[in-house]
């Protein structure tokens, strides 16, 4: 009896171990290769994740892929899943495809899509019940930046977009007419905007380049609007001692370069998806397009770096938007940037 007594014990720390191994995560987060701090959708959508998670003691996890493929996505929204997930955030447009299929693979795990639509190929879009997908209202956020930027006192701008995706569209539309609108506010008789898409989401020597050379031609501020496309503006502005705008989330904390940034609410409309989903209330087979109405997109004012445009300033031209005083257009409503409805601006398309 001695002998059994210890085997026993030792069994049972065994057993008590092998539970304790396996702790599960109910909210995932699935980077699209990146990081949670990389200054874009990863990062903003983690944060908002990470608020939820800590003020109600869910736990939770990210999953960083091996490859940029669907295959890759899905295979590791499976390993989330199989971790505990219950619920998974996927944020950007390269997941379409992925969650396309994981809809139906996972019926009982809800998806909430970040700037993009369950779809199989851009020909079959199909969104199931345990899917929310949030869109952003980006001419909005665009405007308030080409807004902010000319009553800041610049009259040489220019938009630095990465791929032309409708997202980038809707960025650079906006930001010409609200450069524009405040042209016309302030009287002014000529405004310049050098417009360019470099046609990818990296940071390259040839951005880089292009971006100094439009300093250098005496561009005061670039709307760098691509990912780390970015970057490339920052590290020319830095260079050459002048501005740029940032996009996505905030990235003041990116270079001193950067006045203010064309923020999609990424935190908050996550934050608000998973409280919706624990209150029972997911919004599960919806597309829905977040504007200023729905706090969805606006600049950091806490952290710009103007000198002139004021919080008044802001919450007077945010005001018009809500109100639907001012409508920007949309990618769906201008052929290129130069058919862009403009009274002052003149649209310069580079290359």
């Amino acid at each position: 009896m001695k002998k059994i007594i210890p085997v026993l014990l030792l069994l049972s720390v065994i057993f008590a171990l092998a539970g304790c191994s396996k702790k599960e995560y109910e909210l995932a987060l699935i980077t699209d290769i990146g990081t949670i701090d990389d200054k874009s959708f990863n990062q903003g959508a983690w944060e908002g994740l990470e608020k939820y998670a800590k003020e109600n003691d869910v736990t939770y996890k990210y999953y960083q892929p091996t490859e940029k493929t669907t295959d890759s996505y899905l295979t590791t929204i499976g390993l989330a899943i199989e971790g505990g997930a219950k619920l998974v955030v996927c944020p950007g447009y390269l997941f379409e495809g992925a969650v396309y299929q994981a809809q139906d693979q996972y019926p009982d795990v809800k998806f909430i899509l970040l700037d993009g639509q369950p779809n199989k190929d851009y020909k079959d879009f199909k969104i199931n019940d345990n899917v929310y997908s949030i869109f952003y209202a980006e001419q909005e956020a665009g405007f308030l930046a080409g807004y902010a930027a000319v009553k800041e006192g610049y009259t040489k701008l220019g938009f630095m977009g990465g791929m032309a995706v409708p997202a980038v569209i809707r960025f650079g539309y906006g930001y010409v007419q609200g450069a524009d609108y405040a042209a016309k506010e302030l009287g002014l008789t000529s405004l310049d905007i050098k417009y360019y898409y470099t046609g990818g989401f990296d940071a390259t020597p040839e951005a880089q380049a292009m971006a100094a050379s439009w300093y250098q031609e005496g561009t005061e501020v670039i709307f760098g609007c691509g990912g780390a496309v970015g970057n490339s503006v920052m590290a020319a502005a830095e260079a050459a001692g002048t501005k740029v705008i940032g996009v996505d989330v905030d990235q003041s904390s990116e270079s001193d370069t950067v006045i203010t940034s064309a923020m999609k609410m990424l935190s908050n409309s996550v934050y608000d998806g998973i409280k919706a989903y624990y209150g029972n209330e997911f919004k599960g087979g919806q597309v829905v397009t977040l504007n200023v109405n729905q706090d969805g997109v606006g600049l950091p004012m806490d952290t710009s770096k103007f000198s002139k445009f004021t919080q008044a300033d802001y919450e007077a031209i945010y005001d018009k938007l809500l109100n639907g005083d001012v409508i920007p257009v949309t990618d769906k409503d201008a052929e290129d940037a130069s058919k862009v409805p403009v009274e002052i601006a003149t649209v310069n398309i580079v290359g």
